[in-house]
């Protein structure tokens, strides 16, 4: 069995036991959450797909932890004009396990 989720404006393919990284939430380490932005449930030959969400299908998982993904640095440069600028950055993430799927 699998779903189709949606959270922080990118959908995830997700299976009971996986974890997976996703955008920030505001739940504490070791809290309970439940997604209810379901876009489509399969188990074996029987497949659900919403217009746009399905309706009465929630998810519930666990966090994990809350981190910063590894810094990516940008670098800018206008070559002949004296001009350089660097910045970095780190997103934040939640670290969530898929605990069920109910349909």
């Amino acid at each position: 069995m699998y779903a189709v989720i949606k959270t922080g404006g990118k959908q995830y393919r997700i299976q009971v036991g996986e974890k997976l990284k996703v955008e920030q939430l505001e739940v504490e380490s070791g809290g309970e959450l439940i997604i209810d932005q379901v876009l489509m449930v399969a188990d074996g030959e029987n497949i659900s797909m919403g217009k746009p969400l399905v309706e009465g299908a929630t998810v519930s998982a666990t966090v994990l932890r809350q981190g910063r993904h590894d810094k990516i640095r940008i670098f800018k440069m206008r070559r002949r004009k004296h001009y350089q600028k660097h910045q970095g950055h780190r997103q934040n993430y939640t670290e969530i396990q898929i605990t069920g799927i109910s349909a």
